[in-house]
């Protein structure tokens, strides 16, 4: 099993432009894979006036298509089986012009799981990943959570929003922060998640 710490809150809190996506107050927006609504609460400060929370899957999200200014999907691909459904499905709830912000977890690193972290015969720590383009499942445990992510190429991705009538605005591979100089240094050593706005045309 491979370990994850409690990273992805400093790391995409502090992230220049998911806070720059989320001061427009958009007229409307979801929130795909919004966990415990932390996203949620952010388009509440933003400006976004009220919403509800829904059991739903990605792959059939039940709303009209263009039905949002802004969708969110913050790790929640590599959760998701059917990856390619769910892009599709988050492009067609989109009006014309609106974007698609996603925070995901880097290609190399998710090649590394479940044990691409481990110390060489000299106590260094090392960070190894293979078979990169095979795309597979890993069961990972996370704070006493065991759950299954889906590693796939960036490219796989890429294909899909292209596909979905999606085009790239912005891909950022933002510097690590917060939770001190020494996590710092750990999660520079290696890419560890991108952060992407998409444009529906």
């Amino acid at each position: 099993m491979g370990e994850r710490g409690d990273w992805g809150r400093e790391f995409v809190l502090d992230a220049p432009m998911m806070a720059e996506a989320l001061k427009g107050a958009p007229g409307s927006a979801l929130d795909v894979g919004c966990g415990e609504g932390r996203f949620c609460r952010m388009l509440k400060a933003a400006g976004v006036p009220g919403g509800d929370y829904r059991l739903g899957r990605a792959e059939a999200l039940d709303f009209p298509d263009a039905a949002f200014d802004l969708v969110v999907s913050y790790l929640a691909l590599i959760d998701i089986d059917d990856a390619e459904s769910a892009i599709t499905e988050m492009a067609r709830v989109l009006r014309p012009g609106g974007a698609l912000l996603l925070a995901h977890i880097n290609g190399f690193s998710t090649a590394g799981e479940p044990k691409g972290r481990r110390r060489d015969l000299l106590g260094r720590e090392r960070f190894t990943y293979d078979h990169y383009l095979d795309i597979r499942a890993n069961e990972i445990a996370w704070k006493g959570i065991r759950i299954v992510n889906w590693h796939r190429p960036l490219s796989f991705y890429f294909k899909a929003f292209h596909a979905a009538g999606l085009t790239l605005r912005r891909f950022d591979e933002p510097e690590p922060s917060g939770g001190g100089a020494d996590r710092i240094s750990r999660y520079r050593r290696a890419p560890h998640f991108c952060l992407m706005r998409w444009q529906k045309a």
